[in-house]
């Protein structure tokens, strides 16, 4: 371990230039389909049609829409008018550097910021990077020039800070170029961050109205007819949907909506993550910032693979922080390296005869439901954990003095 300590800024470095080759000497390297819906459906505001733009030239299956709230498109308007391969490059770049910074928060979180800022958790940090750009939540999200690394990044700076105005206008505005986000609140209002939280849905409403005043019809067309229609953001049946309604979706054959099915799976993870909430010290801001991640992940209707970059934050919580020692800790870490850095979700894409295409052979079906699976064996030994930990305190608490009496 040590030698990888110090090698750390090598490996690095080759991570970085490895993925960069990777970008440009593979077919679809620099694709950037997402990347092309932000740029160029953005541009879509100067002809006042932002929701009929789609982006086909590499999804001919299935042409992508723009399925932002309109405040996204206000937020990347003005790239378009950069050369797009100089936005690509400076994007990839930048999600990286980003996936640091998410790193270096989140081992300060476990760690405490004197002792993160040491050299050697330093290039640890360095470490877990070089990893998690080959991670498939990371892969796929340089590979489509995705806006999750970022998100996860404001996500982490609103709970770390202080001010009730800097960490609810970090959650609005990230809830304004995506509504993923907006799970975030839920951290404030669970915590307590009264300020916070409403200060969070003041800003996404502030989105609101600045798209509104901007936008007029097109914002209005978002709010009032497409939000919350799963069925434009994508095929709720495809192996890259990872959320509950994905997995279930599959195993049984047929889209089950938000029927009795996914709400008795909802129900249960809602029970789950509160038990595992409720397990840890009220001070562990990462370990309950993750569950309630997770929460998100698996209720929304949608939740890509490339969404799942919270598992990252998860795994450096699993083995540096403070339940580490726990039985099960890195059982369940390796679970969650293993799947995303093999990609079971990309394995899987290639016996999908369609994305289309709902019902699975058994064993792919459940194989699909690869990060359901693991949330649900996250949050189970997370409450096991706590009780564990629970029961040593009061078995230390119980122990005689070993002091001498005077």
């Amino acid at each position: 371990m040590n030698r990888l300590v110090r090698l750390a800024p090598v490996l690095l470095a080759v991570s970085v230039i490895s993925r960069f080759v990777w970008a440009f000497v593979t077919p679809n390297g620099m694709n950037l389909v997402d990347l092309h819906v932000y740029v160029e459906g953005s541009a879509a505001l100067l002809g006042d049609n932002l929701y009929d733009y789609t982006y086909s030239v590499q999804t001919p299956d299935f042409p992508l829409p723009f399925t932002y709230p309109p405040f996204a498109a206000l937020v990347f308007f003005p790239l378009h008018y950069l050369p797009f391969t100089v936005v690509g490059i400076v994007w990839q770049a930048a999600t990286m550097i980003a996936l640091f910074a998410v790193v270096r928060l989140a081992l300060s979180m476990v760690l405490g910021d004197d002792r993160a800022a040491e050299n050697r958790w330093v290039r640890i940090a360095m470490l877990w990077t070089a990893l998690g750009l080959w991670s498939e939540p990371v892969r796929t999200t340089l590979d489509y020039g995705q806006v999750n690394v970022f998100l996860v990044l404001l996500a982490l700076l609103a709970v770390r800070s202080s001010r009730w105005w800097v960490a609810g206008g970090l959650v609005g505005f990230a809830a304004g170029i995506k509504l993923t986000p907006a799970i975030t609140g839920l951290y404030f209002l669970a915590t307590r961050r009264w300020k916070a939280a409403a200060f969070s849905a003041v800003a996404f409403a502030l989105s609101v109205a600045v798209s509104y005043a901007v936008l007029g019809r097109q914002a209005a067309t978002y709010f009032t007819t497409l939000l919350g229609d799963a069925d434009r953001i994508g095929p709720v049946g495809s192996v890259w949907n990872q959320s509950l309604r994905g997995a279930l979706s599959r195993i049984v054959g047929e889209d089950v909506g938000q029927g009795p099915l996914w709400i008795a799976a909802a129900v249960i993870a809602v029970v789950l993550a509160v038990l595992a909430w409720r397990a840890l010290d009220r001070r562990d801001y990462l370990g309950t910032l993750v569950i309630v991640q997770l929460l998100g992940l698996l209720v929304s209707p949608i939740s890509w693979s490339h969404h799942w970059i919270w598992v990252i934050p998860m795994v450096i919580w699993l083995l540096h922080g403070p339940l580490r020692d726990i039985a099960g800790a890195k059982i369940v870490a390796g679970y969650w390296l293993v799947t995303v850095t093999v990609g079971v979700p990309w394995l899987l894409s290639f016996f999908q005869e369609s994305i289309w295409t709902i019902p699975r052979p058994g064993l792919e079906a459940w194989a699909g439901a690869v990060d359901v699976i693991g949330s649900a064996l996250f949050l189970g030994w997370v409450v096991y954990a706590g009780r564990v930990r629970k029961a040593r305190s009061v078995h230390r608490s119980d122990a005689p003095d070993p002091r001498p009496s005077a």
